[in-house]
């Protein structure tokens, strides 16, 4: 049966990275809504949409919905996330799940009264390197060692926003997911921070996991998006997987030395297995992991079992996250 979806929130990051994975699906965009109206109108024009709201109290109560997608900014992600599961509607919502842990608690406690599933948007799980790394560590690495990731932005990404709020709530929530998602549970962080000046930031924080395993965890404001961003390397026993902008994948063993062997060659379970993409190649794919956690977030709307980012994971990554901006400077 075909979903009809209420979507709220039709800015640059729902209509082009957003929407277009969702309606792959066996979904339909039933409404949609947003305070600007010219965004509104280019979203229902884009997915054929009739029923156009420019408040999202008035899109809730329209009828035959069956479930709500929200990308709509931390404070209205808590007032309309709480009011469309009060509705007894599921709910997609965009990282982060409020502005705080607070407000993820609030929307943990409504989800679990309304019986409704709320899926946040921690797409970084099914980031093509990172999905590719977590089948590999669950088969081969018993229990990680180590973890270092790398996750940085550049200062005018976040300009006029000194106290490092949007910095922390659209940027750095994603790294309070993903160390959990590929080693364990964490059990303690500790950031360290040097600030260039204000805007300009560099934290390195340290990572205890519930496993005994440790972690470096780099973000900060001081480089240029027109660069490779984004690093991650987990390590076992004499094996180390390596995810180099979510698109190139290292796996390294324990091979011989070779340069002495006359008869050196390449093996398989000891020498390094690499993957990058195709991307000459004439198909949809969504290397980000929008479409993958589109595919369960709907799967999850219809009652059946999906491995899914929810409010639960949501509530955990904020918990983290205030750890870190309290290490921030005043």
């Amino acid at each position: 049966m075909t979903l009809n979806i209420g979507w709220i929130g039709c800015g640059r990051h729902a209509s082009q990275m957003l929407l277009p994975q969702l309606v792959r699906e066996d979904v339909r965009i039933a409404a949609v809504c947003d305070v600007n109206s010219v965004r509104t109108a280019e979203v229902a024009r884009q997915y054929g949409v009739r029923d156009i709201f420019s408040n999202a109290h008035d899109l809730l109560v329209h009828p035959g919905l069956d479930a709500i997608g929200l990308a709509i900014g931390p404070a209205a992600h808590l007032e309309i996330g709480m009011a469309a599961l009060g509705r007894g509607l599921p709910v997609f919502m965009e990282k982060p799940p409020g502005a705080s842990h607070e407000d993820a608690l609030r929307l943990q406690d409504m989800s679990q009264k309304a019986g409704k599933p709320l899926v946040v948007g921690f797409m970084k799980r099914f980031s093509v390197g990172n999905k590719i790394a977590k089948r590999v560590i669950e088969r081969d690495f018993g229990s990680p060692l180590g973890f270092y990731g790398s996750y940085m932005t550049a200062p005018t990404y976040f300009e006029g926003n000194a106290d490092y709020t949007g910095f922390l709530l659209h940027h750095c929530v994603h790294y309070m997911d993903l160390p959990a998602h590929l080693v364990g549970p964490i059990a303690a962080m500790e950031p360290r921070v040097i600030e260039r000046e204000p805007g300009k930031i560099l934290l390195h924080i340290a990572i205890e996991f519930d496993n005994g395993a440790i972690g470096t965890l780099v973000m900060g404001t001081i480089q240029s998006r027109g660069t490779p961003m984004e690093f991650v390397q987990v390590m076992g026993d004499h094996r180390r997987i390596e995810i180099d902008n979510i698109v190139r994948v290292s796996y390294h063993r324990d091979p011989p030395f070779k340069s002495d062997n006359p008869e050196a060659s390449l093996f398989d379970g000891e020498d390094t297995l690499t993957w990058r993409p195709n991307f000459t190649a004439a198909a949809n794919e969504d290397f980000k992991g929008y479409h993958e956690l589109l595919t369960k977030t709907v799967a999850a709307f219809r009652g059946e079992r999906s491995a899914v980012p929810l409010i639960e994971d949501g509530v955990t990554a904020m918990r983290w996250l205030e750890t870190v901006r309290a290490g921030l400077p005043a």
